[in-house]
């Protein structure tokens, strides 16, 4: 991601890990159904998680789709699916490197087992990314479908500025970035959290290493680590600025910006200190991300 992930969400930081292969029950009793179909879909998605411990790169897939829309200065953008054409548009961003190799190289043998038939690409990253989030312990987030996929690269927004956030920017840059999406500054925060589990790649947005100990753990030790460890100024062999603790982790600009404002710092503080609160904020928010820009979802395939 170039900034948050996510949510927070850094645009150019990588929110994945090296892949491995299959096998899982179904964990997620997500209120859209639709039919056997549905449950065999979510339970290849779980499988998918599980082997090939992907299930930061599938958040970040998601947000990445989602999170152009813009009604600011800017306008349009919605989940379409349009970075699965790499000849231009969101399939050649900066911020969204290693999602059409890697992530949809991922999702291949499902999408195409299940595509078009049973869903859409667009559905299909969003589900994807709500089934990682509660297979590596987040909340159980309620998915809609009906998302329209885009038909060619024509279809993506004109460009990654003002749309997705970068890491190395401050507090009036997320507010800059969030604001015309209909975010709050207890949204940012709670969608910054989705950096708790995930890293950033050096060969993909320049930054590098993970953000908690427990990269393949959704929880809220963000918000814990960002409090209580001490961060100390770091280079990355790009050249990029950012933080890095004792035990390794890191966080970047964008990252410790929140405890520079109060009005983002209270929400940092409540997080830490309490988990549930973290994950009802960050499903509201989330859900609000994934559907920004859509119309007539539905709740069953």
């Amino acid at each position: 991601m170039t900034g948050l992930v996510g949510a927070g969400l850094v645009a150019s930081a990588a929110l994945s890990r090296s892949v491995k292969p299959r096998g899982g029950k179904n964990l997620v009793s997500m209120a859209a159904r639709g039919g056997e179909s549905y449950d065999a879909l979510v339970k290849d998605l779980e499988t998918l998680v599980k082997e090939k411990e992907c299930g930061p790169i599938l958040v970040r897939l998601s947000w990445h789709d989602a999170g152009v829309f813009s009604d600011g200065k800017l306008k349009g953008g919605c989940p379409n699916a349009a970075m699965r054409f790499t000849d231009d548009g969101e399939g050649t961003f900066g911020a969204n490197a290693g999602l059409p190799d890697v992530a949809l190289g991922l999702l291949k043998p499902i999408t195409e087992k299940y595509v078009p038939d049973t869903i859409g690409h667009a559905d299909l990253w969003t589900l994807a990314a709500n089934v990682a989030i509660k297979v590596m312990g987040g909340p159980d987030i309620k998915t809609r479908f009906g998302r329209k996929d885009a038909e060619s690269s024509a279809d993506s927004v004109e460009s990654q500025v003002g749309r997705l956030p970068d890491g190395d920017k401050e507090i009036d840059h997320l507010r800059e970035i969030f604001a015309p999406k209909g975010f709050s500054d207890k949204e940012i925060v709670a969608l910054s959290g989705a950096h708790t589990v995930g890293k950033c790649h050096l060969d993909r947005s320049g930054f590098d290493g993970p953000w908690t100990e427990e990269p393949l753990k959704f929880d809220n030790s963000y918000f814990k680590d960002m409090l209580a460890k001490e961060w100390t100024d770091d280079k990355t062999e790009k050249g990029n600025p950012q933080f890095k603790s004792e035990s390794g982790t890191i966080m970047l600009i964008s990252d410790l910006a929140l405890l520079k404002d109060p009005a983002f710092k209270e929400h940092v503080e409540k997080y830490a200190a309490d988990q549930d609160a973290y994950f009802a904020d960050f499903t509201t928010a989330w859900v609000k991300l994934q559907e920004n820009g859509c119309s007539d979802l539905r709740d069953s395939l």
